[in-house]
């Protein structure tokens, strides 16, 4: 006789580290098969027909309140279950207090919440906690509850906190096979004795289950509505296959040390404002590829505005629209699916494909928010998606010296050859950049007022449950004179020349991809995907910032950003979401390869941390670009839990982000790729300075708005990130 594997019901309450607890159920209860189902996607009726077929239920965390019922969903229905029903049941977070508010427990607030912070939990040595040790583990609640002294439920761990006295961390139903957590197991910085409570909660169910003759149902191959198993691919995309490669990669290879990205960007025609270019600049340190396109007038750009159901093809002077019935992303993986490559340098991350940025929307859209947009002004809009596809270019090793020039055309040995001899000639004057007199800029700040009450309302969304962390941003707007079109040191490249030297930055670039001009000088990559085989994803938040300045030494950066429970805490809530967005798509094999360590950039010290995740299917090629469509938009431009957090954000902020907030980068013809985060950055739709006599650049800015947050710092803070770009126009201090 077959024996059944275990299986679980995860019940996903809409949260951003789902998947995390997934992966830990996976590991603590062998051979296990995961069911993962929202809370709201099938009725309880519908339920309790397939109960049965479960070995376990497991509550996950979620935003709100267990009192709210589309918080909390199916889950307030188990807790009652009748006895022929009943089967054991483990709640975290909002898990606990809906078993605990069932039976009679109080609901109340913390005086101080607790966001990404690591408590010591006292326990009972027990039950749930039975061979367990010293347990530390991470909290993410405002909500906490008392249960009734003489109620239902067994008390079973607590954290003694000097700012909200004592509180429940676990409990245990005194009759049913109910237990639950406080705090979260899953996270990356609970300890592994906190983690060991589900491996006990498992013996429990198993005895449990043993004396009371429970046995679970063999699964009926008829049942397809029960949530997704995972890891599963989620079908978000219909992908190609991919096919053999028809490209071929021609590269020459230079040793040149002294040339620089703009030196060689101004040989490809940067300067000449009117030709689409683009320039991915690692401008400083820990940069090291620069990637500069060299353009054709026949390069194919490709763009996509959400709501669209087929995306512009732009070649010179014709443009054509594509249907993309199944979405854009299918229909990006299937245009480059039919691009591949061979046959470039192995040690070169760019070879040709396509270059350009992603808007905000574009990620929203994904998180089934809906994106409204004024369809009479849509067309005056920069698109959601702008790529152009380059063939031809030259990437710049700024460590080793050394220049490879590389093109896909076949039989393009002339164009090689030309572009190696005028890179070893310097045939042309490259004027300084200088700093233009703001006198007749004129800037639009965020109104300080309305700014400062959207952070009080945020954190009344953080005291109510609603989110752990929320990102709030705001647009400035600069506008300038266009000056005549002879003056090269107006034109928006000399514009980026001034910020890359007043700000430079590993992840900087200039795109010129019209109808959108775009300037950027990003401390911060997003995420970056090796090529096929064996793709590895990394990405790698930023979270926490000090600037360089006298006195301001390695040491003092470590106190100010590892030593702060604030940064550290907003750090690992990001890390939290995106080992969840990783799992997604990966599978089981997610890591934290480094937390929260001080790394040094050219101006400032900053909070990285690294996550890594492999595939399961080693042969999986279209794994890069599936990590992106479901890591948008990046986690650290929205708060954890990401969806109901963009949600609260579309309510607080006036505007669209558009292009900020998004990333930027290219998806190589090798199946490789490289995103940055949006920020440090400007950008200006086209036709304004034309309509209107003067060039109109918005910049935006922002920061994570956790319980801990000053309002008025945050104020602050957000200036100086503003601060960073507007110098580029002349401006010295924001007001």
């Amino acid at each position: 006789m077959t024996v059944e594997p275990p299986r679980i019901l995860l019940i996903d309450s809409y949260d951003s580290f789902t998947l995390n607890l997934a992966a830990l159920c996976r590991a603590s209860i062998p051979n296990c098969i995961i069911h993962i189902l929202k809370n709201d996607e099938l009725s309880f009726q519908e339920l309790k027909s397939v109960i049965g077929h479960f070995s376990a239920i497991i509550v996950g965390p979620g935003p709100g309140s267990p009192s709210i019922d589309n918080d909390i969903g199916v889950v307030r229905y188990l807790w009652t279950m009748d006895d022929s029903l009943t089967l054991p049941i483990f709640g975290v977070c909002l898990g606990l207090q809906s078993l605990c508010v069932t039976f009679g427990a109080q609901l109340r607030r913390l005086h101080v919440v607790k966001h990404g912070q690591v408590s010591h939990i006292r326990h009972v040595d027990c039950d749930l906690f039975q061979g367990i040790g010293t347990v530390r583990a991470v909290r993410y609640h405002s909500l906490y509850v008392i249960p009734s002294v003489k109620g239902e439920i067994e008390e079973l761990a607590w954290a003694d906190d000097e700012d909200n006295g004592q509180v429940l961390m676990a409990c245990r139903h005194k009759t049913r096979p109910y237990w639950a957590v406080q705090y979260h197991p899953e996270s990356a910085c609970t300890n592994d004795p906190g983690a060991q409570v589900l491996c006990n909660f498992w013996k429990l169910a198993q005895t449990w289950s043993k004396v009371h003759g429970r046995q679970q149902r063999p699964w009926d191959t008829t049942l397809r509505n029960v949530g997704r198993v995972w890891p599963s691919i989620p079908p978000t995309s219909i992908l190609p296959p991919l096919t053999q490669p028809k490209l071929k990669v021609t590269t020459r290879t230079l040793a040149l040390p002294h040339l620089d990205a703009i030196y060689i960007s101004e040989i490809l025609g940067a300067s000449h404002e009117d030709a689409p270019f683009v320039l991915l600049d690692s401008a400083a340190s820990p940069g090291r590829f620069s990637i500069i396109a060299s353009l054709l007038p026949s390069s194919l750009q490709v763009t996509y505005r959400i709501g669209d159901d087929a995306v512009r093809l732009i070649q010179g002077p014709m443009t054509l629209h594509e249907s993309c019935p199944d979405g854009v992303w299918s229909w990006l993986a299937n245009f480059m699916s039919s691009r591949r490559a061979i046959g470039g340098d192995p040690g070169v991350p760019f070879w040709g494909g396509l270059i350009g940025f992603i808007s905000y929307e574009a990620g929203v859209n994904s998180l089934a928010i809906p994106v409204h947009q004024d369809i009479d002004v849509k067309h005056l809009q920069h698109p959601d998606i702008n790529l152009i596809f380059v063939e031809r270019s030259v990437v710049l090793d700024s460590i080793n010296g050394v220049v490879y020039v590389q093109s896909l055309i076949a039989e393009d040995d002339n164009w090689l050859s030309e572009t190696v001899r005028r890179l070893k000639h310097r045939v042309v004057f490259r004027s300084p950049a200088v700093v233009p007199k703001s006198s007749d800029t004129s800037v639009t700040y965020p109104n300080q007022g309305h700014y400062i009450a959207r952070i009080k309302c945020a954190q009344e969304y953080l005291f109510s449950g609603d989110s752990y962390e929320l990102c709030l941003t705001a647009h400035t707007h600069v506008s300038t004179p266009r000056i005549a079109d002879d003056d090269e040191r107006s034109s928006s490249w000399e514009r980026y020349k001034i910020l890359r030297k007043l700000n430079p930055a590993p992840h900087s670039a200039y795109l010129r991809l019209h109808p959108s001009t775009f300037l950027s000088s990003s401390p911060e990559r997003f995420l970056s995907y090796s090529r096929h085989p064996n793709t590895t994803c990394q990405l790698r938040p930023i979270k926490g910032t000090v600037k360089k300045a006298p006195g301001i030494t390695r040491a003092v950066a470590e106190q100010a950003l590892a030593g702060s429970k604030k940064e550290v805490a907003e750090n690992l809530m990001i890390v939290d979401l995106i080992r969840h967005d990783l799992h997604c798509v990966i599978g089981e094999d997610v890591q934290v390869k480094q937390f929260c360590r001080v790394e040094e950039y050219e101006t400032v010290w900053q909070l990285v941390s690294v996550i890594e995740g492999r595939p399961e299917n080693p042969d999986e090629g279209n794994l890069g670009w599936r990590v992106l469509e479901r890591c948008l938009p990046p986690g650290s431009m929205t708060g954890a839990p990401k969806k109901r957090s963009v949600e609260i954000l579309r309510s607080l902020e006036d505007t669209e982000r558009s292009v900020y907030s998004g990333v930027f980068g290219y998806w190589c013809v090798s199946g490789g790729g490289d995103w940055s985060v949006t920020i440090r950055s400007c950008f200006k739709y086209d036709e304004d300075h034309v309509k209107k006599g003067e060039e109109k650049w918005v910049i935006g800015a922002g920061g994570a708005i956790t319980a801990l947050s000053d309002p008025d710092a945050e104020w602050d803070e957000m200036m100086i990130k503003l601060q960073s770009v507007l110098r580029a126009f002349g401006v010295s201090s924001a007001k």
